[in-house]
């Protein structure tokens, strides 16, 4: 069994759980810019900054976070959206962390986790997600195809990972405005950035917007995936461990090479 095998059985048993819930949600909706549209009107490598105590691969990462303080400071140092990690089991995350980062930030926040079932996607959305990950390699095609447009027509937006070119293949019929591209093989969890090149090849739909995912430490490693095609990053593990965030961050904010659509 691998990883991700074992971490979607969880997700089943949790899912149980939350069918016997309801979300009624007390945050103030945002009313900010889309992520998307955030991103086609900047210059530079969009930035979606993680909020993560811990991983599968890594280990313990960061216990002791505070998730408004991070995503404070990820606001004040550039980031185009904070991405919360709500899985406990693996990640030690909570939907809690989800519900104040959002309440302290005036930014697109997403909700990274495996989701499976919609009521996932009814629990995020009521504690304040704006954006919502659907992973490609946990899902058939068709419950991805019907998570996908059930997220949608709650105003969601969704970012769908993949992290080969059979996965890309299976989403492209949904034309997505947002594609993470995930360098790291979940089942395996080596990591390797040609994957955000060798994915970009197969992009159809000019509004499409790639997002590079994992293993990116250095600003060298940003311009790599720039030059592969990705317009904005989504990092975690990097910026959970900088003891000097403002100067990690201006890092990974580099000038995107033929940014303007239409050339």
């Amino acid at each position: 069994m691998t990883i991700l095998d074992e971490i979607i059985k969880e997700k089943q048993k949790e899912v149980a759980t939350l069918k016997h819930q309801t979300f009624d949600s007390t945050i103030t909706p945002y009313h900010g810019k889309r992520f998307a549209d955030i991103i086609r009107n900047q210059q530079t490598m969009g930035l979606i900054a993680e909020i993560k105590r811990a991983s599968p691969s890594k280990g313990m990462i960061h216990p002791d976070v505070d998730p408004v303080e991070q995503a404070l400071a990820y606001e004040r140092h550039g980031a185009n959206a904070i991405s919360v990690l709500t899985d406990t089991p693996f990640f030690k995350g909570t939907i809690d962390d989800l519900r104040a980062v959002r309440k302290a930030v005036d930014l697109p926040v997403l909700c990274k986790d495996f989701i499976i079932d919609v009521v996932q996607i009814d629990r995020a959305k009521a504690a304040g997600a704006t954006i919502i990950l659907l992973i490609a390699a946990a899902l058939r095609d068709d419950h991805l195809n019907k998570l996908y447009h059930y997220a949608i027509n709650q105003g969601l937006e969704v970012i769908c990972e993949v992290h080969d070119e059979a996965e890309m293949a299976s989403i492209l019929d949904l034309q997505p405005e947002l594609v993470g591209v995930n360098n790291r093989n979940l089942k395996t969890f080596d990591v390797d950035l040609t994957t955000t090149q060798r994915i970009a090849k197969m992009v159809n739909n000019h509004d499409t917007i790639l997002i590079g995912e994992s293993g990116i430490r250095h600003q060298t490693d940003v311009q790599e995936l720039a030059n592969a095609g990705a317009e904005a990053i989504l990092i975690g593990e990097t910026l959970m461990r900088s003891t000097n965030l403002e100067e990690t961050m201006t890092d990974l904010q580099i000038p995107l090479p033929m940014k303007a659509r239409g050339l």
